[in-house]
């Protein structure tokens, strides 16, 4: 594993982990209580917080990946749709049921659009692309799919249960895209200890050889 190279994934696997479980979480409790027939203004405070908090999340993985002068632009565009889209949601939808769906959606396709992107730009894993694109390409198809769930009349809210299984995907890729990496920290560490010890020893048997 220590000839594949690792710009951004591996370095920063943690971060996948926390978004991951923060997007199953939410998607769960969207699929099961998606209901926003009585309870609108609820649903889509938690559908705020879950996204800043996508955002500090992604924002800390910027910070860390700029120290390393790697990855960190990634992780930007990241935290700043995630926050954009918070921000639009709080300040300007004004619980305007045709306003969130289309944000909504537009959050979706451009998240899954970025996905894609970033699946050809930040690593060389056959595996780690194709978890990137997968997820990639659900974003864009979830958000065809919300934008035509919805009857922009406020009386069918089924679009929030199609946005929660998004977002289950999303948690349960990333976090099989962080542990995936994590294994492949850990190959690449014992694989480069076996190269200085094997190393080592050719050292030692050619000055014995002398």
């Amino acid at each position: 594993m220590a000839h594949i190279n690792r710009r951004f994934i591996d370095r920063h696997w943690l971060v996948f982990i926390f978004r991951g479980a923060l997007a199953f979480i939410f998607g769960l409790c969207a699929l099961l209580y998606g209901n926003m027939e009585n309870n609108r203004q609820l649903v889509f405070s938690c559908l705020c917080v879950y996204l800043l908090s996508m955002g500090i999340i992604d924002s800390a993985g910027a910070l860390y990946n700029s120290t390393k002068k790697h990855g960190w632009v990634n992780s930007v565009v990241d935290a700043s749709i995630d926050i954009l889209a918070a921000l639009v949601l709080i300040f300007l939808a004004n619980n305007e049921f045709v306003f969130q769906l289309i944000v909504l959606s537009v959050y979706a396709c451009l998240s899954g659009v970025v996905d894609v992107f970033h699946s050809f730009m930040s690593t060389s894993d056959p595996t780690d692309r194709f978890i990137r694109i997968l997820v990639g390409i659900c974003g864009c198809v979830m958000s065809f799919v919300i934008l035509n769930t919805g009857d922009f009349n406020g009386t069918n809210t089924a679009f929030i249960r199609f946005f929660g299984a998004y977002t289950v995907v999303v948690g349960v890729t990333s976090m099989i895209y962080g542990v995936h990496n994590k294994a492949q920290i850990t190959e690449d560490s014992v694989a480069r200890k076996e190269a200085i010890k094997n190393s080592t020893k050719k050292r030692t048997a050619s000055k014995k050889t002398k």
